[in-house]
């Protein structure tokens, strides 16, 4: 289930307050490839379980956030570093 819209232009980050955008489906692709694999983690270290099916990120592209059943996951230590997908730029 996809994130609606309007729910999306009201969002920000919890830790930079800036607004959260889509992540395009290559880098969707990226992390579940990356968390398939058990190389992606949260920001605390503990690793993430799939399925990924979409992602915000922060304007600034320090954060990532998961939407689990359409609903975005804003927790601090439930953030992806965005450097993760740094060599999919």
């Amino acid at each position: 289930m996809a994130i609606d819209q309007s729910l999306l232009e009201i969002l920000c980050c919890p830790v930079t307050k800036s607004p959260l955008h889509r992540l395009d489906r290559q880098r969707v692709k990226r992390l579940a490839k990356l968390c398939t694999d058990g190389e992606l983690a949260y920001s605390d270290g503990r690793p993430v379980a799939g399925p990924i099916g979409e992602a915000l990120i922060a304007e600034d592209g320090q954060r990532i956030y998961l939407v689990e059943d359409g609903i975005p996951v804003l927790l601090e230590d439930r953030a992806i570093p965005g450097d993760v997908l740094s060599t999919d730029d």
